[in-house]
């Protein structure tokens, strides 16, 4: 039976429970519930309930009726809310608020009896904190009459009963005389019923989820809004569900904390709270338990370990890596992952780039530094250690005592290099840029090039916490300007990837040496380059070193004008070009070249950058016989087209597969406009008509079927129909034969043979 039937005959307003096992549903219930009911299953049961008579409340236990079997919490309230017309405190159920009236809310009730202005529009809220839903005002709409177990309905025994002989024997009516709320743990959620022997009990009717009574004679229950209540099995939005990035938690998410101590500390407030060991789990991954009712999301780290955090102090982790093995002829893919096989949208999945993936790693790893930092420094300021300890001195230094850091030295000269959390005085002084400590601590012969346990050195924490002025008194006393630590990465690659132009200025000067790759066989320069535009000028200082290697190549075989054009850093390109033209045509090992990276990701102004100041091949192929201009069509990307064929790149190119790029964009799958206006400054596809005149199968296309030069519209069409409007006959499946025709010209399309390779893979190509 339909949901409207349903709620004709069965719905209460302000129920606070639905029990589908029972075969109860109520959409007022429900949403009151927040229970996320697929309408399948509810309408399922729904039909149950119509035909086994179950009234649409759910009962409640009384105290007389001895000790109840366990049950969960019902229903939601509004528990700071008054509705402004019955007086009632915490609104339960659903709250309306005027959007015309001043802090103006009714209850459930209320609204569907009418109360207040018919005119004015109100906000329905659901729960205490989902998001409001705007709706119309109530004038005029159709009500629709309530009936179910209201006062007055005729019951008899229900799924749930376990009172005995109470009613007089099973299929002895009872009279319902109220319906009320069970104290104050529920409301509307009890109903009293008098027998025929004269008896009155109170029976459950929604509380903790037990239904004791069968309707057999409905009552008239009021009256309610249709159109204003929440949808079956859609639940409402809670205002505070996304990630630091913008994206919804789900339960079994993998999500991370990057901020700072400081600021997850302030962020936590009335979150959850704040617990220094928080400051633990800083960096690491955990997985999404459960949302709270707040919107807050509760994590768990280990199998011990929870913690809740503000959403917005969460971003969402890295998904797993697969492989595409199967490409469907709907557009879904087979992937394999983890040895299992699935099948995805093109949607739900984003190209892994290796390349991508490692600076991100590097950058994770960065972040991750300077977090347990943040970390050990609050633990350094906290300790209450005796004054003699050994550790005492990073202590002071921590807390910036000149003073006490002074007569330390005097006293214990030898402990100068002594740790405490795992650094030295000398790291934890050039971290906070206490240049003045750093003099004292360098004069008293501190080891300028002694590492912590992962390898950084004084200079490394100079640039991890951005202090030039540290990293030029550290160079100045002969540090190892370019030490390496665990991931081989320099301080340069430090302040390179943390965007600190100054420090990485302070060490260039100082002659860092910039070609020093790291554990992923990336310089600085690949590190500038990777964090985009935004480190514009860390990419000007770099290149303007002298002894630049701009022909380094990293693990994933990018040199740096690969990874420049890869990435789109229009400057970068410039510069290297600037240094060494001759790199503008060098190939990868799958045989790509800068141009063919720019193309596959739509870099138009680094193309141009290559083609006019690089000069480069622009019919260069790849390993598979691929230009340019073959993975431009591929992606679709029809501002680079134009670009490409004014250059000089060749249409009739043929891939190693025999197609050229006009076969590449007749197999997209969808409804392709080969001629239409041009937009966003580019070229128009008409203007690129005329540019690729001298291929064959388009000039003679053209000529043949009349368009093209009176501005007609082509289109490739990929699925067997009629011609229609386009021309009389069947265009088989297979690509036997394709033909050409136009939106103004309704006559016999004429057809033409089918090219080189398309036999094998077209399906049915018409334009």
């Amino acid at each position: 039976m339909c949901e409207t039937a349903f709620i004709n005959r069965f719905l209460q307003p302000g129920l606070l429970a639905a029990r589908l096992v029972c075969c109860v549903v109520s959409p007022v219930a429900l949403a009151s519930n927040r229970k996320s009911v697929t309408q399948e299953v509810a309408i399922k049961h729904l039909g149950c309930c119509l035909k086994a008579g179950v009234c649409s409340e759910v009962p409640s236990s009384p105290a007389q009726h001895g000790p109840r079997p366990p049950g969960g919490r019902a229903g939601v309230r509004h528990p700071n809310i008054i509705c402004d017309c019955c007086k009632k405190h915490g609104l339960r159920g659903m709250r309306w608020k005027c959007r015309v009236c001043l802090d103006y809310d009714l209850c459930t009730q209320c609204y569907m009896h009418n109360k207040h202005e018919l005119a004015h529009a109100f906000d329905r809220y659901e729960t205490a904190h989902s998001r409001p839903v705007t709706l119309s005002p109530r004038q005029g709409l159709l009500r629709i009459p309530l009936r179910g177990i209201f006062q007055g309905a005729k019951v008899v025994r229900g799924p749930d009963w376990e009172w005995g002989s109470q009613d007089g024997g099973e299929g002895k009516p009872g009279r319902v005389v109220d319906i009320r709320g069970w104290d104050v743990e529920t409301g509307r959620s009890v109903a009293s019923v008098t027998w025929a022997d004269g008896t009155t009990n109170v029976y459950r009717v929604g509380h903790k989820g037990k239904v004791d009574l069968k309707c057999v004679g409905e009552a008239a229950g009021g009256f309610y809004y249709k159109d204003h209540l929440p949808r079956l099995g859609k639940p409402a939005e809670l205002q505070r569900r996304v990630s630091a990035d913008g994206q919804p938690f789900q339960h079994g998410d993998k999500v991370k904390c990057l901020l700072d101590t400081d600021v997850l500390r302030e962020m936590q407030e009335g979150h959850g709270g704040w617990n220094p060991r928080m400051a633990e789990f800083i960096g690491q991954t955990g997985t999404v338990h459960r949302i709270t009712d707040r919107g807050d999301v509760r994590v768990q780290f280990n199998h011990e370990t929870r913690w809740t955090f503000h959403p917005g102090a969460l971003t969402k982790a890295l998904g797993r890596v697969g492989k595409v093995v199967k490409v469907f002829g709907d557009g879904n893919l087979r992937v394999a992952v983890a040895g299992q096989r699935w099948t995805f949208s093109p949607s739900c999945l984003v190209a892994y780039r290796p390349e991508e993936d490692a600076n991100l790693d590097v950058a994770e790893r960065a972040r991750e530094n300077k977090s347990s930092l943040s970390v050990a420094l609050d633990k350094l300021r906290a300790q209450k250690s005796d004054p003699e300890h050994p550790g005492r001195l990073v202590v002071e230094v921590a807390l910036g005592n000149m003073a006490r850091a002074l007569d330390l030295l005097r006293r214990r000269p030898e402990q100068v290099d002594t740790k405490n959390q795992g650094r030295t005085a000398l790291q934890v002084a050039a971290y906070l840029g206490q240049v003045d400590l750093v003099r004292l601590l360098l004069q008293a012969r501190a080891g300028v090039d002694l590492p912590d346990d992962e390898g950084n050195t004084a200079l490394h924490y100079a640039a991890l916490g951005n202090q030039p002025e540290v990293g030029r008194v550290l160079l100045n006393a002969g540090c190892r300007a370019d030490a390496i630590n665990s991931t081989q990465s320099t301080a340069l690659h430090v302040a390179v990837q943390r965007g600190f132009l100054e420090v990485v200025r302070a060490l260039c000067e100082h002659g860092c040496d910039v070609n020093l790759p790291d554990a992923h066989s990336d310089t600085p320069l690949h590190a500038a380059i990777s964090a985009g535009t935004g480190a514009s000028g860390i990419v000007e200082v770099l290149t303007e070193v002298p002894n630049i290697d701009v022909t380094a190549t990293n693990s994933q075989g990018f040199t740096l004008l690969h990874h420049a054009s890869l990435k789109g850093h229009s400057l970068a390109v410039r510069k290297i070009l600037a240094r060494a033209r001759q790199l503008v045509d060098a190939k990868k090992e799958d045989g790509f070249t800068a141009l063919h990276l720019a193309a596959l990701n739509n870099h138009r102004e680094v193309a141009q950058i290559l083609i006019r100041e690089g000069r480069c091949d622009v019919n260069v192929r790849n390993r598979k016989l691929q230009s340019p201009l073959h993975l431009a069509v591929q992606q679709a990307h029809v501002g680079l087209v134009p670009l490409l064929v004014d250059a000089g790149c060749s249409v009739n190119a043929e891939d190693e597969e025999g197609d050229t790029a006009l076969h590449v964009a007749l197999q997209r799958h969808q409804l392709l406009p080969l001629v239409a206006d041009g937009a966003g400054g580019d070229p128009g596809p008409l203007q690129l008509m005329s540019r690729v005149r001298k291929c064959p199968v388009m000039a003679q296309g053209a000529r043949r079927s009349g368009g093209g030069a009176d501005g007609t519209k082509f289109y490739v069409i990929l699925q067997p129909a009629p011609l229609g409007s386009l021309g009389e006959g069947w265009c088989p499946w297979g690509g036997e034969r394709w033909g050409l025709g136009s939106q103004s010209s309704p006559s016999r399309v004429p057809l033409l043979p089918v090219p080189p390779g398309f036999r094998k893979r077209c399906p049915c190509l018409l334009f």
